[in-house]
């Protein structure tokens, strides 16, 4: 078949930079572009105001002067789909595909900013090493910013060969499984090779992100994905099961079996960043009890018939799992409330109705106490 009678979907498989994701979807975004002689990329790697894209033609360095927005959720990520210059010296970027999904987290500034990790992303492999007692609260932030990408979320139990008894791996699994409601949980170890295989089928054919904190074993894990030793490793100290920093940029590697993997610096701070959507999914069972309670505003703490609180009674819902789903609620509303003023403002309204019941409750007890 000639590439002129070949069907779009043929057209995309064959394109130069299909093994990095470009499918019909992104041919169909790019159109306008190619009729300006615009070439198109995917960025593999950012380093102040420069890029690494590949291109048909070869990966390029590119500046990308002309895409630096106000907004910084809009800057160029490693993971973008772009439209590059076809030649010249410098080469630049000149436009932003529009993103399927992002992974975005709160900045450590004081200014409440977005900062985007990676783009266009599938899976996220949420790394978490079985060399120290689990964060339980860690793991459910770290899930609840990767539904908010649009992404699936995939923990993976690094380093599994440091729990050789079956039994103990299967409570830690078990715990995790409980923290991630629909999400896998798989353990995997590098030294060994246990779970590899089944996290590259499930990966094969994507783009997915590897994240977590420093220590994590993420670029060893990198490594036995790509079956070579491209992430340099550095070991961790036995006092706390802590690492140096190893990946310094977020760097796009084309996987052998098909697929991309990202991998990205280890994460000190996890804030969150509007995910309010993204903390439900994390703690359905939570917010389905919420359904069920008799006040459809229903706060949790001492309202009558309360489903939330019921269930924490009877012990099928956990004193730990309620306080981790009320402290991400609110320290999502805080980063909200930052950038929206209706929000601050009804914010403010609650604080003062709830002010005026108090004074009013302490008013009523004074005057039965007299």
């Amino acid at each position: 078949m000639s590439l002129s009678t070949a069907s779009p979907e043929a057209s995309s498989a064959s394109h130069p930079l299909a093994p990095y994701g470009w499918d019909e979807g992104w041919e169909t975004e790019f159109t306008p572009y190619a009729a300006q002689g615009l070439l198109p990329g995917r960025v593999v790697r950012v380093d102040r105001g420069l890029c690494d894209v590949v291109t048909p033609g070869g990966t390029v360095r590119a500046d990308t002067e002309f895409v630096v927005p106000r907004d910084p959720l809009k800057v160029v990520c490693t993971g973008d789909w772009v439209a590059v210059d076809p030649g010249g010296d410098p080469r630049y970027v000149r436009t932003l595909l529009p993103r399927r999904t992002a992974f975005v987290r709160s900045t450590s500034s004081k200014r409440s900013e977005g900062q985007i990790l990676a783009a266009n992303v599938d899976h996220a492999i949420i790394a978490v090493p079985l060399a120290v007692e689990l964060d339980l609260g860690r793991i459910e932030r770290f899930l609840a910013l990767a539904w908010e990408s649009g992404a699936q979320p995939l923990v993976v139990l690094t380093k599994s060969d440091l729990v050789p008894d079956p039994t103990g791996l299967s409570y830690l699994v078990d715990d995790v499984e409980t923290t991630a409601p629909g999400v896998q949980v798989l353990p995997v170890s590098a030294a060994t090779g246990e779970g590899v295989d089944v996290l590259t089928a499930v990966v094969c054919g994507s783009t997915s992100v590897l994240l977590g904190v420093s220590g994590a074993g993420k670029s060893t894990l990198a490594n036995a994905l790509l079956g070579e030793d491209v992430m340099e490793v550095q070991a961790t100290r036995d006092v706390d099961g802590k690492g140096r920093h190893t990946t310094t940029t977020r760097n796009l590697l084309v996987l052998p079996g098909g697929g991309v993997l990202i991998d990205t610096p280890g994460l000190r701070g996890v804030g969150l960043w509007d995910a309010g959507q993204g903390v439900g999914q994390v703690f359905a069972e939570i917010e389905e009890l919420a359904e069920e309670c008799r006040f459809h505003d229903c706060a949790h703490g001492r309202e009558p018939g309360c489903a939330v609180l019921a269930a924490l009674e009877d012990g099928s819902l956990s004193e730990r799992r309620l306080e981790s789903y009320r402290k991400l609620l609110r320290e999502n509303q805080r980063i909200v409330a930052k950038t929206d003023a209706r929000l601050r403002a009804e914010i403010r309204r609650d604080w003062r109705l709830k002010g005026a019941e108090g004074r009013a409750a302490m008013e009523a007890k004074r005057g039965r106490i007299r």
